[in-house]
C-alpha cells in the first residue's frame, strides 16, 4: 500500500504487469521452443498498464487475448489472472451496467474453459469454483465504487458545509456592524443634540440664571459620560465589573422617563404615556422601543422650531407594542443626510422584530413617527 501510494498509477499498474509477467513466464523455459509462452501473457497483461483510463475497453482486449488462448487450444497460465485484474478495475471505476456486462462475458469464457480443459465428469467444479471467484472480485470492485463515490460525497458535502459556515459568518459580521452602526449613530446624534442644545441654553443663562447654567452644565456632563458607556457597551468593550454597568443599564422602558427629562431640559418639552404591561417584551425589544423613541425625539430637536412641544404614547399587548411620537411643530421639515440615515435606521430596527415604521407631516402641522413592534418575532430574535 505504501508503495502504492507513492507511485503514481501508470507506473504502478506497469510495475503490477511486469510482476505477472515475470510469475508467468517463470524460470526455465525454452521460449523459443514455445514462444506463444511469451505472447500470450504479453496479449494477456499489457493492456492492465491503461486499465484505468479505459477499464471496459480493456476488459474487452484482456477478453479477446483469452479467448484467442481458447481458441488456439492453449492450457491456462498465470496471466489469466488479468481477466480478473480487469474485471475488478470495471466493476470498481464504471458503471454497474457496465460491470455485469463484463461478469456475463467472464462467465460464458468460464463456461467455455471448463468444457475444455475441466476434469472429466467434474465440470460444475471448476465452473462453481470459478464463478465464486469472479463474484468476489467483483462485489469487492462494486463496494469500493461505493465507498469511494460515499466517502466523495462526505467531503463535497463538508466542503458545501464550510462554504456555507464562511457565508453564515460573513453575514453575521454584516449584520453585527449594521448593528453596531445603527446604535453609534444613535448614541452619537441624540447625545450630541442634546449636548449642544444644553450648552446652548447654559451660555444663554450664565448671567441672568448662573443656577441654570450650572444646571445645564451638569447635565451635559451626565450626558457625555452615558454617551460614553452607551459607545463602549454597543463596541462590546464594557466589562461586567465596571461600575457605569451598574449605573448605565441597558436602555428599556425604564429609561424614557429619563429621556423625556432630558429633552425636556435640552428645550423640547415632552409628555409620556405608557399603556399596559411591559413586563412581557424582551431586553432587545425594550431596546428598540427606547431608541425609536430617542431617534424621533432627537429628529424633533434638531428640526423643529423653538417653542415645540413633543408627546410619546407607547401602548403595550400581549403580541405588540405601538409606539408614536408626535410634535407641533410648524417647520416644514426637509431630511438632510443624518436625518434620512435616522428614519431609515427607525425601519430597520422595527422591521427587524416583525414590524413597520411610518413618518411624516400631520395635517394640521407638526410630525409624526408611528412604529409597530411584534414581540413574538422580537422574542425569536433574541432566541
Amino acid at each position: 500500500m505504501l508503495l502504492r501510494a507513492q507511485l503514481p498509477p501508470v507506473a504502478f499498474d506497469a510495475l503490477l504487469v511486469s510482476l505477472l509477467f515475470v510469475m508467468s513466464v517463470g524460470p526455465g523455459q525454452d521460449l523459443k521452443a514455445r514462444p506463444e509462452s511469451l505472447i500470450l501473457p504479453v496479449a494477456l497483461l499489457l493492456p492492465l498498464v491503461w486499465r484505468r483510463r479505459a477499464p471496459l475497453a480493456v476488459f474487452g482486449a484482456v477478453a479477446a487475448a483469452a479467448f484467442v488462448q481458447w481458441l488456439v487450444g492453449v492450457q491456462p497460465v498465470l496471466a489469466d489472472v488479468a481477466l480478473l485484474v480487469a474485471l475488478y478495475t470495471v466493476a470498481v471505476r464504471s458503471a454497474w451496467q457496465h460491470m455485469l456486462l463484463a461478469g456475463a462475458v467472464l462467465e460464458g469464457g468460464i463456461l467455455l474453459a471448463s468444457v475444455r480443459w475441466g476434469p472429466e465428469g467434474r465440470f460444475l467444479v471448476p465452473v462453481l469454483f470459478l464463478t465464486a471467484l469472479a463474484t468476489t472480485v467483483a462485489v469487492t470492485g462494486t463496494n469500493i465504487r461505493i465507498r469511494r463515490v460515499y466517502l466523495a460525497s462526505l467531503e463535497d458535502r463538508a466542503v458545501r458545509l464550510e462554504r456555507e459556515r464562511d457565508q453564515q459568518a460573513q453575514l453575521a459580521v454584516a449584520e453585527e456592524r449594521a448593528r453596531i452602526a445603527r446604535e453609534m449613530h444613535d448614541i452619537v446624534t441624540h447625545n450630541l443634540s442634546a449636548m449642544v442644545a444644553l450648552a446652548d441654553a447654559a451660555v444663554f443663562a450664565q448671567f441672568r440664571s448662573p443656577g441654570k447654567a450650572t444646571g445645564a452644565m451638569q447635565q451635559i456632563s451626565d450626558t457625555g459620560r452615558q454617551a460614553l458607556t452607551d459607545m463602549r457597551r454597543s463596541l462590546g468593550v464594557l466589562r461586567a465589573d465596571e461600575p457605569d454597568a451598574q449605573r448605565h443599564p441597558l436602555p428599556g422602558i425604564a429609561q424614557l422617563q429619563s429621556l423625556v427629562d432630558q429633552m425636556g431640559a435640552a428645550g423640547l418639552p415632552t409628555s409620556l404615556g405608557l399603556e399596559g404591561d411591559p413586563d412581557p417584551v424582551s431586553t432587545t425589544a425594550q431596546l428598540t422601543v427606547y431608541r425609536v423613541v430617542q431617534e424621533a425625539l432627537t429628529n424633533t430637536l434638531k428640526h423643529a422650531p423653538p417653542g415645540t412641544r413633543a408627546d410619546v404614547q407607547v401602548r403595550f399587548s400581549p403580541r405588540a407594542v405601538a409606539i408614536e411620537v408626535t410634535d407641533d411643530g410648524n417647520t416644514t421639515r426637509a431630511p438632510g443626510p443624518s436625518a434620512g440615515h435616522g428614519i431609515a435606521g427607525m425601519r430597520e430596527r422595527a422591521a427587524a422584530y416583525g414590524g413597520n415604521l411610518q413618518a411624516g407631516p400631520l395635517p394640521g402641522g407638526g410630525w409624526r413617527v408611528s412604529a409597530h413592534i411584534t414581540l413574538a418575532a422580537a422574542e425569536d430574535d433574541a432566541s
